[in-house]
């Protein structure tokens, strides 16, 4: 079985010889060749440099052998093309955070193709590059609640009380804000699968600062109605909710291909309720590659022994590789998924 069959089978919970293992974060900080390459430039400007961006996305694969490449990107790349003004410092800085309708209204949704068309030529090298290994390509998009967030306090937060603030004094504004990246989210991805990424991944990272029913009122219409609208018959969605432990069921009711949980979440259970409704993926704590390698395989058998109830399964991390991640805990854990067969 080649690695884009066992990827994508898992997500549509079809029978694999072993579960597919890729990282989130798995280009970054860490490697020593991602830091030579970044040198003198702006994350931004990586994310732009088609030549570069399909170097660091592909030294996970040649240097540590994961199973699947994801596209290098980020989720602001494509609110840059709405006319919003960041930075990164390193995190991302809004200049001007949008509190108004009226900023809302200013909001541009123009077709990704034109507004960042770097980012289709960056899959379609990379498909190219993929084919004749046959190696799975993934595309990514941030969650519209999550986006609303950054934008809406104007950076990085523990709380992210502004938007929280939005969500009780002035609601029809968030609502216009989260539709509108709602449609930016959906024609991302779309336009993403057809460059060529063979599964997609919505990021909500911040979604999990919700209450369970502000979650329902909030989020899972959203996730809802982009499931709906992205193109799954061509590429499987892999839904992605940070700290979701207590939204399980909302994320398999708003009805992806596979839900991916962080570690917080008790894998077992979480596969049990995702039973042949999802594939899950997950759910290895980042910190966990800081332990031997002893430790690092004892780990990822358990994960595979904990998510057999549900149809399908990705080893995965439980949320992104740290920047003093040891490469060595990443090919630990690689190889351990790979010693299943």
């Amino acid at each position: 079985m080649n690695r884009t069959e066992r990827l994508l089978r898992s997500c549509r919970g079809e029978p694999v010889d072993r579960p597919p293992v890729w990282l989130m974060r798995q280009a970054g900080r860490y490697l020593p060749e991602y830091r030579r390459v970044r040198e003198g430039v702006s994350f931004l400007d990586l994310c732009r440099d088609v030549e570069r961006a399909v170097e660091v996305s592909l030294q996970p694969l040649r240097l540590l052998g994961t199973e699947a490449v994801i596209l290098f990107s980020d989720i602001f790349v494509p609110v840059l093309g709405m006319g919003v003004e960041l930075d990164f410092r390193p995190g991302p800085v809004v200049a001007r955070p949008i509190r108004t309708r009226e900023q809302v209204a200013a909001l541009a949704v123009r077709d990704p193709r034109e507004s960042a068309p770097y980012v289709f030529e960056i899959l379609r090298v990379l498909r190219r590059e993929l084919a004749e290994e046959q190696v799975p390509l993934l595309g990514f998009a941030g969650a519209p609640f999550s986006l609303a967030a950054y934008l809406v306090q104007g950076g990085g937060s523990r709380h992210f009380s502004a938007v929280k603030r939005m969500m009780h004094r002035d609601p029809e504004t968030l609502r216009a804000l989260l539709d509108r990246l709602t449609e930016l989210a959906v024609a991302h991805l779309n336009a993403q699968i057809e460059a060529g990424a063979q599964a997609v991944q919505l990021f909500d990272t911040w979604a999990g600062l919700l209450s369970r029913a502000d979650y329902r009122e909030w989020v899972l219409p959203v996730h809802r109605e982009l499931v709906a609208k992205v193109d799954r018959e061509a590429a499987p969605l892999i839904l992605y909710v940070n700290d979701g432990a207590h939204v399980v069921d909302e994320m398999l009711e708003a009805g992806p291909d596979v839900i991916s949980l962080d570690w917080r979440v008790d894998l077992a259970d979480a596969a049990r309720r995702a039973g042949r409704r999802a594939s899950v993926q997950g759910n290895l704590d980042p910190c966990l590659l800081y332990a031997p390698a002893e430790a690092i395989g004892a780990a990822v058998r358990e994960a595979v022994r904990a998510a057999a109830p549900a149809r399908g399964h990705i080893l995965n991390l439980g949320h992104g590789c740290l920047p003093d991640t040891p490469v060595e805990g990443v090919r630990a854990f690689i190889r351990a998924a790979q010693q299943l067969a």
